[in-house]
């Protein structure tokens, strides 16, 4: 496995964010996670590369893989299957990074792999230009001591990427060239009470001239914590609406948890943020019937119900004012149509979500 430990993130390029966390303790989660929207055929791909190193008592430490395909234009083609392998099938390098299942394997500019089971195979061979400085989800000062107050960590070496490749199921074949795509690595103890994750990069372009520019980000987490009889809910945003070379936008340090707001449930994730002069108002949606829902397990062996959406549509308006108090004015406004990605979750399964993410066996 991996040994040396890591430096504080915050000094670290994006490739070395990447790096696995675990070194064989119990109670401990980590997950590689990549999304893609294909938005020629407004479909979207979720490939997950997983540990869990239960706590004592509640079994062996195991790996998975898992896939999604979310089919924004026939529903009924929407499907997730997951497969468990013994830990023996878990390998990882740090330098370069490359963690590798059962021969399928992610890297800082690669992913690769197969899947079988509940009626469908799947294979896939993509790449793209690795990013050098990662994207950071939660409040600096947390990246500085992992582990330190927060149950799980999450950020995004490679926030905004353009991804090229095959992706083959069931003898369909998707060619994906530049294809907007977003890499993100979490690790803990336990997953928060409650969350809501949304990522959107595949906005419609806002007009048809030629020197369009870079393709705007948008990313946010809200969390909700439970400390005793307490649930206190928090969360973070920020988008680029220039692409990442641009200036960004952000809502996500203590001082601004405040300026923030967010509601989710079926089918939808709102949010909203006010600072003095610069504000977002942000709307994830889709049906239930283009949810997935599936059951996480806790190291503790407490499970946790997500529900994702791969193909949702995403409505974002920037806005400004001159000066505190004075009338917001909206500078530009953001569209994706069945290009974005969110999920929500709980301590129980939403029943209107009725897809499951099939654990498949040999």
């Amino acid at each position: 496995m991996s040994s040396p430990r890591p430096t504080p993130l915050q000094t670290l390029v994006a490739q070395d964010c990447n790096r696995m966390a675990w070194r064989g303790q119990t109670g401990h989660y980590e997950v590689w996670f990549l999304t893609l929207a294909h938005r020629e055929s407004k479909t979207g791909f979720w490939i997950r590369y997983t540990l869990e190193s239960p706590e004592a008592g509640h079994g062996p430490p195991y790996a998975e893989l898992w896939f999604c395909r979310s089919d924004g234009q026939t529903p009924a083609k929407t499907f997730g299957i997951h497969r468990r392998f013994d830990i023996a099938n878990l390998h990882s390098q740090q330098r370069p990074f490359v963690v590798r299942i059962s021969g399928s394997e992610l890297g800082h500019s690669h992913a690769s792999g197969s899947l079988s089971g509940d009626g469908h195979n799947i294979r896939w061979d993509l790449h793209w230009d690795g990013q050098n400085r990662p994207h950071l989800l939660l409040p600096r000062a947390l990246y500085s001591n992992p582990m330190g107050i927060a149950e799980t960590i999450v950020l995004s070496p490679n926030h905004s990427i353009a991804v090229s490749g095959t992706i083959e199921i069931d003898g369909e074949r998707y060619e994906l060239h530049q294809t907007p795509g977003g890499q993100s690595h979490l690790w803990g103890k336990k997953h928060a009470y409650g969350w809501a994750w949304a990522r959107c990069n595949a906005f419609d372009r806002e007009d048809e001239r030629p020197t369009q520019k870079p393709q705007a980000v948008f990313e946010s987490l809200t969390v909700r914590l439970r400390r005793g009889p307490v649930v206190l809910p928090l969360t973070m945003m920020s988008m680029y609406p220039d692409g990442l070379d641009g200036k960004e936008v952000a809502f996500k340090e203590w001082t601004d948890l405040p300026l923030t707001r967010a509601e989710y449930r079926t089918g939808t994730y709102v949010l909203s943020a006010e600072g003095p002069r610069t504000g977002l108002e942000v709307q994830f949606s889709c049906s239930a019937d283009d949810m997935l829902r599936t059951e996480y397990v806790d190291p503790d062996g407490t499970p946790a119900f997500n529900h994702y959406a791969g193909a949702a549509s995403c409505t974002m308006l920037l806005k400004r004012r001159l000066c505190p108090g004075a009338a917001w004015r909206i500078e530009r406004t953001f569209r994706s149509n069945q290009g974005a990605q969110f999920e929500w979750a709980g301590r129980a399964g939403d029943s209107l979500v009725r897809k499951r993410h099939v654990l498949v066996n040999d």
